[in-house]
């Protein structure tokens, strides 16, 4: 029994005898093959909404669950900085340097290439400083 591929579609696999594979036969005979439905990306069970991506029941709990450290006469503005609770964008400039600098504290000076021949080297002076330091 060989296996070819279907002449409609090129994608399935029909054997010799078949002239069409079963999907092509079925989108022939005008059956549709229903569509696939998106689940949910908060509770993988029920269908999304057209147009979002969570379930009806997962919206509902999103707009009915009051968020942490909001009051309940609360009603945000609309405004982004109000919704996010963080300043305005412009002060980004400020706080860039400010990661830079506890990057740099942190990790050194990473920014310097190193090729794996002296990384390997580096590797090996250390293990013999440590083998050094348990031998005393």
């Amino acid at each position: 029994m060989k296996l070819v591929l279907c002449p409609r579609c090129e994608l399935n696999y029909i054997t010799g005898a078949e002239e069409y594979c079963k999907v092509c036969m079925q989108e022939m005979r005008g059956v549709l093959r229903p569509e696939e439905q998106e689940l949910c990306t908060v509770c993988n069970e029920n269908p999304v909404i057209p147009g979002r991506d969570v379930c009806a029941a997962c919206l509902r709990e999103m707009e009915v669950a009051p968020t942490p450290g909001d009051s309940q006469d609360h009603e945000p503005s609309g405004e982004a900085d109000e919704i996010v609770g963080m300043d305005s964008v412009a002060q980004m400039d400020e706080i860039l340097p400010e990661i830079k600098d506890d990057m740099d504290a942190e990790f050194g000076n990473v920014s310097r290439a190193m090729s794996l021949e002296a990384a390997r080297e580096d590797e090996e002076r250390e293990q013999e400083e440590a083998e050094a330091e348990e031998e005393n």
